[in-house]
């Protein structure tokens, strides 16, 4: 039976914070078997004359431990879609040996979008000191909101913390709903309806800096739900003009960051060097707290970041043309905003 706006979504994804006892519930540590296979596939396509470009699960097949791969994959795309891999040798690998190890480890979870408009497949996610709102957050250490990302699922590995804050925040939307369903279901309708986005000047040259169609917030399609949820793109979007909100839809999205941000529902942690996290960014949403960095450029937080889409998860339209192929390489464009007003 189709799946409708009155009822919960039901979803291994559909989890609370007070599901987990610790970080431990939803985590795996590397076997020695495991990493060496990691090691040894990084080692094997160094070899190779192929492109980073071209990693893929047959350029970096790891078949030694595909059973435990695919455990992984299930976890993140079917499961509770949130998952921490312990064990990675950040202390005696190189930086761009963790890059490849990274890359060719998430294409087994999705293939690789762009982040940016530098069309970078592996990000930097680092301060650059900019704090400035119109530069794009990763690359900052200013407070985030509970967001998604343009994508279907995120990779973020560890290599260094901060000296202070930069704790890492998640909550499964898909609990949100179920919440405002059974508390405020008047609230509901809109974020079915959706909101239109800024797109943060990094829309293809001649389209509108807002999306023409509504992105919707919720969405099921075939059974499988989608959620998107950038409030500050939502935001930005009526402070320069382009579209206005209706009082109803101010109070569900309150409502909607409100429930997310509550204990019971938002799960603090820190990843440590050497952690991963993988997410189902169609289901659980992500934040960071404001962090302070080394006073040594070399010891700066450092996190590589990975964009997966699944290319055969169902979506509804919108949620298609928003996620497309992540963000598009454009010279010259770079990370920051210049806004155009009104």
């Amino acid at each position: 039976m189709p799946h409708t706006k009155k009822q919960p979504i039901d979803h291994p994804a559909s989890w609370k914070a007070t599901d987990f006892g610790s970080k431990d519930d939803f985590s795996i540590d590397l076997s020695s078997q495991q990493a060496a296979a990691l090691e040894a596939e990084t080692a094997a396509f160094k070899k190779t004359e192929i492109s980073h470009n071209k990693l893929n699960p047959k350029t970096f097949p790891l078949t030694t431990i595909k059973d435990d791969v695919e455990a992984w994959r299930q976890e993140i795309q079917r499961g509770r879609g949130l998952l921490m891999i312990r064990g990675f040798p950040t202390d005696r690998m190189t930086l761009e040996d963790l890059r490849l190890l990274f890359l060719g480890l998430g294409t087994h979870f999705g293939r690789p979008v762009s982040q940016s408009a530098n069309g970078e497949l592996i990000a930097d996610v680092i301060n650059v000191g900019n704090n400035d709102r119109n530069e794009r957050a990763y690359r900052s250490s200013r407070e985030l909101n509970l967001h998604t990302d343009r994508c279907d699922h995120i990779g973020m590995l560890c290599l260094r913390k901060a000296v202070k804050g930069g704790v890492s925040g998640y909550a499964s939307a898909l609990a949100v709903h179920n919440e405002m369903l059974a508390t405020r279901p008047d609230l509901v309708e809109p974020l079915y309806s959706g909101f239109h986005h800024h797109r943060f000047g990094e829309q293809p040259p001649g389209e509108p800096i807002v999306t023409e169609e509504r992105i919707p917030t919720i969405s099921i399609t075939d059974g499988v739900p989608s959620v998107i949820c950038i409030r500050g793109y939502i935001d930005l979007a009526v402070e320069e003009g382009h579209v206005s909100l209706s009082d109803r839809e101010i109070e569900a999205l309150d409502t909607f960051e409100s429930i997310a941000n509550r204990e019971d529902f938002r799960l603090n942690l820190t990843i440590e060097p050497g952690e991963a996290s993988f997410t189902n960014n169609c289901c659980v949403l992500h934040t960071r707290t404001a962090f302070e960095d080394s006073s040594d450029p070399a010891l700066k937080r450092h996190i590589l970041r990975l964009w997966l889409r699944e290319d055969e998860r169902p979506a509804a339209p919108g949620v298609i043309v928003h996620k497309g192929e992540g963000i598009l390489p454009q010279e010259g464009k770079g990370t920051y905003y210049t806004s155009t007003g009104s």
